[in-house]
């Protein structure tokens, strides 16, 4: 029997220290080409909605260890302004309806084992990237973390850094009043730290030992010119400004995609390869999507997590220096872990619902 897992199961089995775990587990087996993966794919293709358009979106990748795993997405996107910043809203049929599904199947015999919802995982997964990226970066003493940012994306962040990190002040802004409020408020109770609700993004930098930016902002939120000596940042959708770049005195970058076997020339760092319909309609051309994926590497300070593991670099070298950390393009790698360590648990408890096997199955070869 395939196991269907929702939301609600996936919260109930996995937690910030099983995702960091399974992910740093896959980081070593990609090292050791025990794992494979490649970067996510998007399909776009213009809407009969002149601002909106379809994405289909995929990545995947397995390793010896027993799992397979492929995330799909399927989403209608646009681009909006809202309180002064431009905004990626997406949805599934409707506003507030999203269609994100992990497949996981088993390396042994080919067998469908669970399709999970990815909503909960997916939030877990990203943070638990923030987390690793700050257990190597961040300073050991820091306490104070900065938050742009109230979201799902906000929220699972504070979880999964908590667990590497002695935070006890948040200090957060968001550019709506009462979301921030909210979010300061669960904050405090959930996990009883100090929380301080900012009017103005800049005092969000000011004191902190790690910056995050959590946001669906489609243009940077990472301000270079606010940032502060020993600081170490993390950003989730809105990126780090030019600005910022430069003053990155070291970048880590947990892995890269190996290219295809026989065809080193396939090979990218970037974090996503597009195709579109209409590719030379004036439609893509003021839309992020319809350029090179933002790439924070090459700037010759990078360190790979390989080096950090091989000891051949300890990572940050100063109390001084403004790190960064950067997933790369190994998110196929990350899903079957994660959806591993979820599914095996939520077999153990009884959870799910169980679908037949041979509903996937045929006897006519393709």
């Amino acid at each position: 029997m395939a196991l269907l897992l929702n939301n609600n199961d996936i919260q109930k089995v996995l937690t910030a220290e099983m995702t960091i775990n399974a992910l740093e587990e896959s980081y070593k087996q990609l090292i050791a080409k025990e794992a494979v993966c490649r970067p996510r794919i998007d399909i776009r293709i213009p809407t009969s909605t002149p601002s909106k358009f379809y994405q289909w979106g995929t990545m995947e990748g397995g390793s010896t260890s027993g799992y397979f795993a492929i995330r799909m997405k399927s989403d209608v996107m646009e681009e909006q302004e809202y309180n002064g910043a431009r905004t990626e809203e997406k949805y599934c049929t409707k506003p507030g309806l999203f269609c994100g599904l992990i497949f996981l199947t088993s390396i042994e015999n080919g067998e469908p084992l669970a399709l999970i919802n990815d909503g909960y995982l997916q939030h877990l997964r990203v943070a638990a990237d923030g987390a690793i990226g700050a257990k190597i970066m961040a300073r050991k003493n820091a306490e104070v973390l900065g938050m742009l940012g109230s979201g799902g994306m906000a929220r699972s962040h504070v979880e999964s850094l908590l667990r590497v990190r002695g935070i006890k002040r948040i200090q957060i802004y968001s550019p709506t009043k009462a979301n921030r409020e909210k979010y300061a408020a669960e904050m405090r109770e959930k996990h009883g730290v100090e929380v301080a609700v900012m009017d103005n993004p800049r005092d969000v930098y000011r004191g902190a030992d790690i910056l995050a930016g959590c946001t669906d902002s489609s243009v940077p939120v990472v301000q270079g010119e606010y940032l502060e000596p020993g600081m170490h940042v993390i950003a989730v959708g809105g990126r780090p400004d030019d600005a910022a770049k430069q003053r990155f005195d070291l970048t880590l970058r947990l892995g890269t995609a190996p290219a295809p076997v026989g065809r080193p020339e396939y090979g990218t760092a970037d974090e996503y390869i597009g195709y579109m319909a209409r590719p030379d309609a004036p439609f893509w051309q003021n839309r992020r999507l319809g350029k090179r994926a933002p790439q924070i590497t090459g700037l010759g300070k990078d360190v790979m997590f390989a080096d950090i593991l091989a000891g051949k670099t300890p990572g940050r070298e100063s109390d001084r220096q403004i790190t960064f950390s950067e997933r790369g393009n190994i998110q196929g790698a990350q899903f079957y872990a994660v959806a591993a360590v979820a599914y095996e648990e939520a077999k153990r408890q009884g959870l799910g619902h169980e679908l037949p096997t041979e509903w996937f199955l045929q006897d006519i070869r393709d």
